[in-house]
């Protein structure tokens, strides 16, 4: 991956937005849209910046919130569909989002029967999430798969049968986490396969998020098809919501070197943190690349890199440098 060309005036810690490459993102987004007739939406949840909105409101059809100020940043900042989902909703939380959100999607058949005379009374559309009992998701394990054992999200078969069909107008599953088109194209069959009697009592099938649409490797053609294939077996209106897949490679995070010590191994401290500016290095984990940098020892000088936090979990990794670091020094990490 080449570095990028950012100039020096940016002050750190910065995440920086390559414009360029989130138009190449977008124009993915807009062949899905033409070539398969769904409408695909940005997960807030994933990836929030206001003053990219511009860019991709004529391309994107709104935005999915997991919260009452994600909508009202989808419904402010924005300007085109809400939808919105959390496992459960506090107390006047669906009245309030009933003001700000198009879709609604409830978590289980106790949350609907309490939320759903709200929704209908703002005339809005409610929604279900399922758990549909597939798992694809490609990063994390357990930590990242909605469909996990005792997974908190969505209704499980059981129950399906027990909710007011007649009432519900958006069939919702999510599944996947960073996965590739074969994610995406079994979850379709999946549902499709498994859940026909539901889909033919609503108007609407929102097949989440996690389709890593922009990662290389994806074939967009399958996906596709995939939704065409589905399209003509039931009259619904189809929603695809990602995240990560719609951003993936568009920006950069801008750390700089402020500290210098040794503890058995050398360390630098930057003024940017794992646990607060990429919090999935410590949860998932993962080592995220920075330009110019290699492996540990591959290298002539490794230094353990961790963050000005009182946490002592706060390191990001080992990385080596063809130079030693050196006070001042900026490090760019890709994919922020």
């Amino acid at each position: 991956m080449t570095p990028p060309k950012l100039p020096a005036t940016i002050k750190s810690p910065a995440y920086v937005l390559d414009v360029a490459a989130l138009k190449r993102n977008l124009e993915t987004v807009a062949r899905i849209k033409k070539e398969s007739g769904a409408k695909v939406l940005l997960a807030t949840k994933a990836w929030a910046m206001p003053e990219a909105f511009p860019l991709m409101r004529g391309t994107l059809d709104g935005t999915t919130a997991s919260g009452e100020y994600e909508a009202r940043l989808g419904r402010e900042e924005f300007g085109k569909e809400v939808h919105v989902f959390a496992p459960a909703y506090g107390p006047g939380e669906v009245e309030r989002l009933a003001k700000l959100a198009d879709h609604i999607y409830f978590n289980s058949p106790d949350e609907l029967a309490r939320g759903l005379a709200a929704v209908e009374t703002a005339g809005r559309h409610a929604g279900v999430r399922i758990n549909p009992g597939y798992s694809n998701a490609t990063v994390g394990g357990a930590l990242y798969d909605p469909c996990a054992p005792c997974s908190r999200f969505g209704i499980v078969r059981e129950f399906l049968d027990g909710l007011p069909w007649d009432r519900i107008h958006t069939f919702h599953a999510h599944a996947l986490c960073e996965s590739l088109h074969d994610g995406s194209v079994g979850l379709i069959a999946h549902i499709a396969k498994s859940f026909a009697p539901y889909l033919r009592r609503v108007k609407a099938v929102n097949f989440g998020g996690g389709h890593f649409i922009n990662k290389p490797g994806y074939d967009v053609g399958k996906l596709i098809a995939a939704i065409r294939t589905f399209k003509s077996s039931f009259d619904l209106e189809v929603y695809l919501e990602p995240g990560g897949g719609i951003v993936v490679d568009t920006g950069y995070l801008v750390a700089t070197v402020i500290g210098l010590t040794h503890n058995e191994k050398d360390i630098a401290i930057l003024d940017t943190s794992a646990s607060t500016h990429m919090p999935d290095v410590i949860e998932t984990p993962y080592r995220p690349h920075i330009f110019g940098a290699g492996e540990a020892g591959e290298h002539a000088h490794t230094y353990v890199l961790g963050g000005k936090t009182c946490m002592t979990g706060d390191v990001i990794g080992e990385y080596s440098f063809k130079a030693p670091l050196k006070i001042g020094d900026r490090l760019v990490f890709s994919d922020m």
